[in-house]
C-alpha cells in the first residue's frame, strides 16, 4: 500500500468545500465507495486547514497503487469521475485530469514505530 499526501489550495468559499463533502457523505455515498474502490482506494481523507494565506485541503489517500490509478483515474469519464473531477477543479485550481496525483509533493520526514525513516532529500 502507498500513502499520498496531497495539498489543495482552496479558491472557492469554505461552504462550497462543505457542499461538496455533505455530498460525498449524502447523496452520493455509493458511488463514492465504488469509485474509491475501483481506483484501489483504502482509505481517503479530507482536512480543512485554515492558514494566514487562505485555506487548504489536505487528502490523505491510502491505496494499492499509485502509479497504476494515477492514469486510470486522470482518463475516468463516467459520470460521477467527471462530477467528481469538475469539483477539485472548481474548489482548487486543480485539474485532476492533468494532474492526477495533485500538486506536487515530496515526503522529506517520516516516523514509524520508533525509529524516525529520512527521505533522500534529508540525508
Amino acid at each position: 500500500m502507498s500513502m499520498l499526501v496531497r495539498a489543495f489550495p482552496l479558491k472557492k468559499p469554505v461552504t462550497d468545500f462543505e457542499a461538496f463533502v455533505a455530498e460525498l457523505h449524502g447523496s452520493r455515498k455509493a458511488d463514492v465507495a465504488a469509485f474509491y474502490e475501483s481506483h484501489g482506494i483504502a482509505h481517503e481523507s479530507l482536512h480543512l486547514q485554515h492558514t494566514d494565506h487562505g485555506p487548504w485541503v489536505i487528502v490523505v489517500t491510502i491505496l494499492g497503487n499509485v502509479q497504476e490509478a494515477a492514469p486510470r483515474y486522470a482518463s475516468a469519464t463516467d459520470e460521477f469521475s467527471t462530477w467528481f473531477k469538475s469539483q477539485v477543479l472548481a474548489l482548487s485550481g486543480v485539474d485532476p485530469t492533468t494532474t492526477p496525483l495533485g500538486p506536487p509533493t515530496t515526503e522529506v520526514y517520516r516516523w514509524s514505530g520508533s525509529t524516525p525513516v529520512s527521505n533522500a532529500l534529508m540525508t
